[in-house]
């Protein structure tokens, strides 16, 4: 059972110890922390908060907890309920609000739970805004609303129908191009709120849909990081169907991942890579993606005219790098598509849109396109931390190892070697290293890693 606090928002186990996991009283404590930070940040009297959640089984009671919280420090409050990670993003500029609360711990399983905190943009907080916030919750320095004074709650259950206008209205998306196309489609969205908008964006481009885990219960029926060894139900299904291909996504709806014609994983890493083909094929234009990300980016937006730069991990360092290199398209290898023309967030119903307009226009199968782009392999692999572990010791042997490689550190280690590369980096939100890797085939991606955390062991001695 663990609590986080992060650049990525407020993170933890339901249930347990005040402190140690994401209580109600933690709840409340980081709420009114947000909302007393917000309230100086802003210099306003009246203040409006935009709170939407996933499906996830704690997240009435998260929702309630925070939003009553809001209410007693006088903010009025915008209560989409069910609602995504993008969606809450867009709402929060179109309401004119404050700032926003998504209630998601996006791909964790269902004991987790997670307060993630956005600006009056519908951004996320920079690390420095959420060390505020952290130090104003550790003091409780907090000042609620006599009664006279109490906020309110709006309710408003439209957004996400919202959002799929809002999509249909980008300049590259032609609804009727899509149309003619006669897709086939299967949606797994793990019983959350990907259920809800997916399948609702694709039946406004006559997409046939199959859906398989649509139903927002927040009963999970697989780890819903959407990874292949999570994903052999919609694979299969995808083949039984005989459908053009199949469309996944995490709980809160902000990474998205593919299955090819033929049944197999089209690669999360490449979501990214095929949504940045189209947009630069019509705009020209920079890219930026995390240093975890695949070097499929960089070739595409090459072969474009364009210029890619990397950026550290984690989406508020994606967006800030985006914007310092005017970048028309970026995110994260995870299956994370940051559109600006919409809005500076990771939004699966944006990537879908592109996505479907690239086959539309280009033709073939998703089998075929994937094999048109550069073959990377990459290996994603992790080592638990424990109490005591010097993890920042560990990270400076390791690039004194490498020294006489191509070493960023920015954010954790990488080590680009001529032909593959590492990232070893300590995670925002779960207690692991995380060991990134990428290479020409799947067993060279593989064995770097495994090599490298028999390295890493052997640095830390356990």
């Amino acid at each position: 059972m663990t609590l986080i606090k992060s650049i990525s928002g407020i993170r933890g186990t339901i249930g347990g110890k005040t402190n140690d996991n994401l209580t109600p009283i933690d709840t409340v404590k980081f709420a009114a922390a947000y909302g007393t930070w917000l309230k100086d940040y802003s210099k306003k009297d009246k203040l409006k908060v935009v709170v939407g959640r996933d499906a996830r089984l704690s997240g009435e009671m998260i929702q309630n907890l925070v939003v009553s919280t809001l209410v007693g420090l006088g903010i009025e409050v915008i209560d989409l309920d069910l609602s995504t990670t993008p969606t809450v993003e867009i709402a929060v500029p179109l309401e004119k609000a404050d700032g926003g609360i998504i209630l998601t711990a996006s791909h964790n399983p269902k004991q987790w739970n997670a307060l993630k905190l956005l600006n009056e943009k519908g951004e996320f907080l920079d690390a420095a805004q959420g060390a505020v916030i952290l130090e104003i919750a550790e003091k409780e320095e907090f000042d609620f609303s006599e009664v006279d004074d109490l906020g309110s709650i709006t309710k408003n259950d439209a957004y996400i129908d919202i959002h799929i206008d809002e999509v249909l209205n980008l300049s590259l998306v032609d609804a009727e191009t899509i149309k003619k196309a006669k897709f086939k489609v299967v949606v797994d969205a793990v019983n959350s709120t990907g259920g809800i908008a997916i399948p609702k964006l694709l039946e406004a481009f006559d997409v046939e849909v199959i859906k398989l885990y649509c139903d927002p219960t927040g009963h999970f029926p697989h780890n819903p990081e959407p990874l292949k060894e999570h994903l052999g139900d919609i694979c299969d299904l995808v083949v039984k169907e005989k459908a053009d291909f199949g469309i996944v996504v995490d709980p809160d709806v902000d990474r998205l991942a593919f299955i090819t014609n033929d049944g197999e994983m089209f690669g999360e890493e490449y979501t990214l890579v095929a949504c940045a083909d189209y947009v630069l094929g019509k705009t020209k234009g920079n890219t930026v993606s995390n240093l975890s990300s695949s070097r499929a980016l960089r070739d595409i937006t090459e072969k474009h005219g364009g210029t890619y730069e990397a950026s550290a991990v984690g989406e508020v360092n994606v967006v800030t790098k985006m914007k310092e290199n005017k970048a028309i398209i970026g995110g994260e290898g995870n299956g994370g598509i940051i559109y600006p023309e919409s809005h500076y967030g990771r939004d699966s119903l944006v990537g879908t849109a592109l996505f479907l307009m690239l086959m539309a226009e280009r033709g073939g199968t998703v089998r075929e396109l994937r094999d048109s782009y550069p073959g990377y392999f990459m290996s994603k692999k992790k080592i638990q931390l424990t109490p005591g572990l010097d993890v920042d010791g560990i990270l400076t042997a390791m690039a004194d190892k490498y020294k006489n490689e191509d070493i960023t550190t920015i954010d954790g280690v990488k080590i680009d070697f001529p032909e593959n590369w590492v990232h070893l980096r300590k995670s925002n939100t779960e207690p692991i290293i995380r060991i990134y890797t990428e290479a020409k085939s799947q067993s060279e991606a593989d064995n770097l890693a495994d090599r490298i955390i028999e390295e890493i062991k052997a640095v830390a001695g356990i």
